[in-house]
């Protein structure tokens, strides 16, 4: 133990998954001043508590190290998490379209209700997404948004009078208004393959006030915790300027606030003007500057709009444009100058391989050693280009786009083209900085468990059999994808990703046994116990009560969050929502022996009270009973 004094917490009784090669399983840990002080056994933690340890016994269940996601545009998201209504993880396209249906009733004019990605069609049984009749059918009057991937946006009637589009509109640069056989636009628009006509499209829609959006990204930042994330790098994102739209963010930061520790990079707004974005910035914003709660950590995920190749698998490769090395150089000169690293959004290895002649030929005056500097999402890169990475000192962050493009990808290129992309597996045995992230909120979920079960099992969201078993990762390969792997992408090696003593004390405990689950229960994990820096984030089942992370209702009051909550409609406790249909299913497949007289054979009703229990698979009962044990 660090010190004489007595730890503030120990954890005890529980399954602990450490990854500290040198110590790989505990069963208890003592928490003192939001660090980890000693990991070892029940015997010999239990001892060094003293009259003010808080000691929390874990019920022999697994405890991971907290999630942390490589790349989620989560300073963005949070701003707008209140507003959007997500499909995410929702089954049927029946199912969705009846939230949205519920969400019209409810949303006063002139707002709007918004679906701003995460979800793919494949998700839905009917392998569709709805039409803009449909669309109309529900919301006459209230405009509706519905954004799918980074390919189309599709928008009822009231949607296209409020944002103005007509006959006249010019169609824009690399996208597509789509028009009828008079020229007035339809409703869908398409990234061809640029997704600026959608963003820019959202972007005209109500935005929530100030106060509003510190509310909406506490909510985001608690739903991320109900999923076990802890923390988190921010890719910046397109209508996202520095400094302004980070107030939210750092006034949360200010307040001690912040239930997701988050490093953020920096993303350049401006076309043609990206160099002197970064020579305001380099001069106005030290590397590093901040805390382990919220801190700076260098340029990106954009740095020259030449230099962005869109991964909209619906539309051939585009090729980039013949300035792009001359302005990516000329940008990433001012970084290496100013040591500040950066990451790269590459889908195509033809653009990698580009960039890289860029950075290898700035690394021959400006040695780039040291710099932790990056590219993201690496599809299709090839062996070539992972060792020139690898040579210069670079990493690659991986995210499983391809989990909800899979289908796309197959049908353009073929499946044996999909076998490896990104290969992942290959990555790691060359011994290149690898980790794994989301690329949330718009072209995939947040939901972290779906990407390790994209890891491990091959699988898109739509159950096709993307990657064949030799290029998936076994589970603790994957789970070191989102811990201790993502650490060197900010810097933070040794500080955090491991339950090891000196390190800060965040971690989770799921609601199953990741290590034994099937693997197709892998994607519904959800968390029974989050904690930051030693202090509990969020609670559920029999630790319900311990819950000290619960902010303030959502505002406003018609939010979608508050009626469905996040990812699956988890919240929703309307008879016919897509929560309570597994919960009746769950009943009628009710297996126990006899009544245990406090709920009958009646055990979905118990699962889905708002009583301190456990979820679906971890059922303890609420008044004590033992029908779990079914």
């Amino acid at each position: 133990m660090a010190g004489t004094t007595a730890p503030d917490l120990i954890l005890h009784n529980g399954r602990f998954t450490t990854l500290d090669r040198a110590n790989p399983t505990a069963s208890a840990v003592a928490i003192k001043d939001g660090r980890f002080t000693r990991v070892g056994r029940n015997e010999e933690v239990l001892p060094l508590a003293g009259s003010a340890t808080r000691v929390i016994d874990l019920q022999g269940k697994r405890v991971l190290p907290g999630l942390i996601d490589n790349h989620l545009h989560i300073i963005r998201g949070g701003l707008n998490y209140n507003l959007e209504l997500r499909w995410d993880g929702v089954r049927s396209l029946a199912d969705a379209m009846g939230m949205l249906k519920r969400q019209v009733a409810i949303t006063p004019a002139p707002q709007w209700v918004r679906v701003v990605g995460g979800f793919t069609e494949h998700q839905f049984a009917e392998k569709r997404l709805p039409t803009i009749e449909e669309l109309n059918a529900v919301a006459p009057a209230t405009p509706v948004f519905i954004l799918h991937l980074y390919d189309r946006a599709l928008l009822n009637g009231a949607a296209m009078r409020a944002v103005g589009y007509t006959k006249d509109t010019p169609a824009p640069p690399g996208g597509e208004i789509v028009r009828d056989s008079a020229g007035n636009p339809t409703g869908l628009l398409l990234a061809k393959p640029n997704a600026s006509i959608l963003y820019a499209t959202l972007a005209k829609g109500p935005k929530l006030p100030f106060d509003y959006q510190v509310n909406s990204t506490r909510h985001f930042m608690r739903e991320l915790n109900r999923l076990g994330v802890t923390g988190a790098i921010d890719a910046g994102g397109g209508f996202q300027n520095y400094p302004e739209d980070y107030q939210v963010i750092q006034q949360l930061a200010d307040a001690g606030l912040l239930t997701i520790r988050l490093a953020y990079n920096l993303f350049t707004q401006k076309p043609k003007q990206e160099k002197q974005d970064f020579l305001n910035w380099t001069a106005t914003s030290k590397y590093k500057q901040g805390d382990d709660y919220f801190r700076h950590n260098g340029a990106g995920e954009m740095l020259v709009f030449s230099a962005a190749d869109f991964e909209d698998f619906r539309q051939p490769r585009p090729d980039m444009a013949p300035e792009m090395e001359g302005e990516l150089e000329e940008v990433v000169r001012v970084l290496a100058q100013n040591r500040w690293p950066w990451r790269l959004h590459a889908t195509y290895d033809e653009t990698i391989a580009r960039a890289l002649d860029v950075f290898e030929k700035v690394n021959r005056d400006t040695p780039l050693a040291g710099l932790n500097w990056f590219f993201d999402h690496c599809e299709t890169i090839s062996e070539k280009s992972i060792d020139r990475i690898a040579a210069i000192g670079g990493g690659i962050a991986v995210q499983h786009r391809m989990a909800y493009q899979g289908e796309y990808f197959v049908e353009r290129y073929g499946a044996g083209a999909a076998e490896a992309t990104p290969p992942v597996k290959r990555m790691l045995e060359k011994g290149v900085k690898v980790s794994a992230g989301t690329d949330a909120t718009r072209v995939a979920s947040y939901n972290p468990w779906v990407s390790l079960s994209w890891l491990v099992t091959g699988k898109t969201v739509g159950g096709m059999q993307l990657y064949p078993q030799r290029n998936c990762l076994d589970r603790e390969a994957a789970l070191r994808m989102w811990t201790e792997n993502v650490t060197w992408f900010s810097n933070e090696v040794g500080k955090k990703g491991r339950i090891e003593a000196g390190q800060l004390a965040d971690l989770l405990v799921p609601d199953r046994d990741f290590f034994a689950c099937p693997e197709s229960d892998i994607a519904d994990t959800t968390s029974l116990l989050t904690m930051v820096g030693g202090k509990i984030v969020y609670g559920a089942g029999p630790f319900a009560p311990l819950d000290e992370g619960t902010p303030p209702a959502a505002m406003p009051d018609w939010s979608p969050a508050r009626t469905f909550g996040g990812y699956g409609g988890w919240a929703d406790t309307a008879e016919g929502a897509p929560m309570q249909k597994v919960l009746r299913n769950a009943a009628a497949a009710c297996a126990c022996a006899n009544n245990c007289n406090v709920h009958g054979h009646q055990h979905a009703t118990a699962w889905s009270s708002k009583l301190p229990i456990a979820d679906l698979k971890s059922f303890w009962g609420a008044l004590g009973c033992a029908c779990w044990a079914v």
